[in-house]
């Protein structure tokens, strides 16, 4: 006998990205920060008095949307922070968009949205990007047609690198009746000179929610903390009818506001992966897999056919460097690679290398 909802017993969860309890793994696969948080947040783990976890958290975690709004120029009231991104996600999910109304997304996109729209009992209304990644020239027709009540985009988009610009942005949240949540998840790896700042559009697109995450530009993806930025009238219902009590805990409010407090640190950080995916980019480029600019901290690829992408993926697990295959149109002959530290990434070349060198 199964008591789960008939829509919940139907539905696939979440996959993951490999994990690996192997310190010889190269792990290019899940978009993580190959390098560590500040010593700041470092000093302020190791300060953590073990008395103090008797107690409750603060439950707005103020301390935080203080440090938030300081670094964003907004109001405290506009921050929401969360337990990871994720939980931002299905808040936003939860609070505005009734079972059976419609999330609009791209195609291809983060995996975990189907899956939340899933659980919520809503319709999903996939869009094709173009073959070259970009929009479609009707886009919005198609979203109109739709009726969606939330377009979910992630900026830049993963797993293709992809960025919108704010202008675009500012426009589709001018036009569209619904709410439009921007995961901008990867926002910290965007090359600055492209002058890209969407946090100003709250203060005139009141549909606008914004998703920020501490887990990619600030090496805390352990920590699962998240939050969001946008009018009140949009964080008010999240923050104080639907999201669950204490739903950040003390230890993650200390290391996350240390974290904010050190973005000086973390900005030097931002540039070297920046300098790093770009001799990357080139490397895999001469080897053949095609591989356009990112604005993230990891790259698409194509793999020729002569080798094929999963049978690259394979070979690489059986030299233990994970990258990540997805088994889904437009993405089968291509890897999405993290870009990791620099001898991780001339690691990952010479075993193409050497692939390529041994292939039929």
């Amino acid at each position: 006998m199964s008591f789960e909802r008939p829509n919940i017993a139907k539905m696939h969860g979440y996959s993951p990205g490999e994990q690996t309890g192997s310190g010889d793994t190269i792990k290019l696969n899940t978009n993580e920060n190959p390098y560590p948080a500040s010593p700041e947040v470092a000093a302020a783990l190791r300060s953590i008095d073990v008395d103090s976890l008797r107690r409750y958290p603060v439950p707005m975690a103020d301390a935080f949307r203080e440090s938030a709004s300081r670094l964003h120029k907004v109001s405290p009231n506009n921050i929401i922070p969360t337990n990871g991104s994720d939980e931002l996600l299905r808040l936003a999910i939860s609070t505005f968009v009734e079972p059976g109304e419609v999330i609009a997304v791209t195609q291809p996109s983060y995996s975990l949205y189907p899956v939340l729209a899933e659980i919520q009992g809503c319709k999903l209304f996939e869009i094709p990007l173009q073959a070259n990644w970009s929009m479609p020239a009707d886009f919005f027709p198609q979203l109109e047609k739709s009726a969606a009540k939330m377009l979910i985009l992630v900026n830049p988009q993963a797993p293709t690198g992809g960025l919108l610009s704010t202008e675009y942005i500012a426009q589709l949240a001018a036009d569209f009746s619904g709410i439009v949540l921007l995961d901008e998840a990867y926002v910290n790896f965007v090359d600055p000179e492209l002058g890209y700042d969407s946090v100003s559009l709250i203060n005139c697109c009141e549909n606008l929610l914004i998703l920020r995450t501490l887990s990619k530009g600030y090496s805390l993806a352990g920590l699962r903390f998240g939050y969001g930025i946008g009018a009140e009238s949009l964080i008010n219902p999240m923050m104080f009818k639907t999201r669950d009590s204490y739903n950040t805990d003390h230890i993650s409010q200390q290391l996350a506001n240390a974290a904010l407090n050190s973005t000086a640190y973390s900005k030097q950080i931002w540039q070297r992966v920046r300098a790093d995916r770009e001799t990357l980019r080139t490397r895999l480029n001469e080897l053949g897999l095609a591989t356009p600019v990112s604005q993230t901290n990891f790259l698409l690829c194509q793999v020729p056919d002569s080798i094929g992408a999963k049978n690259l993926y394979q070979l690489l697990k059986q030299r233990n460097i994970l990258v990540r295959y997805f088994d889904q149109d437009q993405l089968r002959d291509k890897l999405r690679i993290t870009v990791g530290k620099e001898s991780e990434n001339l690691a990952l070349i010479t075993a193409i290398k050497q692939i390529q060198e041994t292939s039929p």
